[in-house]
């Protein structure tokens, strides 16, 4: 596997593609940041989600928690724009259709290309939302 250095990746280490990415990166020899949307984040993780979460987390050369203590919506959004903020390019795994809810990957694409960055749309074909 090739390493890359000089490679940095942010994430939000939510269950799913976050995870996924964030390992993708530590493989790659780059270095993880992570964005905390709220206290109790960890919380509203599904359960077998959470050991990936803390070894990713630990593995982070650095956590942005933001002050939120409830995991909502709102904080989830929150973090994805603070995400943004160290980004040049956002990685979406994104069916291309509305978000189910506020601070969806559909907003977090919008909000990315509403701020002029580079967005690369993942989606397998023949690939379906869970």
């Amino acid at each position: 596997m090739e390493c890359l250095p000089d490679l940095s990746g942010v994430s939000c280490l939510a269950d799913g593609a976050d995870q996924i990415f964030a390992r993708a990166v530590l493989d790659l020899g780059g270095v993880l940041e992570v964005v905390i949307p709220a206290e109790r984040y960890r919380d509203g993780l599904p359960g077998e989600c959470r050991a990936a979460y803390d070894e990713l987390l630990g593995r982070a050369v650095r956590a942005h928690r933001l002050e939120f203590v409830e995991s909502t919506a709102e904080s989830h959004m929150a973090a994805s724009e603070r995400m943004l903020d160290d980004a040049d390019v956002l990685f979406a795994v994104w069916d291309g259709q509305p978000a189910r809810g506020h601070g969806g990957t559909a907003d977090v694409v919008a909000e990315a290309r509403r701020r002029g960055m580079s967005v690369r749309v993942i989606w397998p074909e023949g690939a379906r939302r869970g």
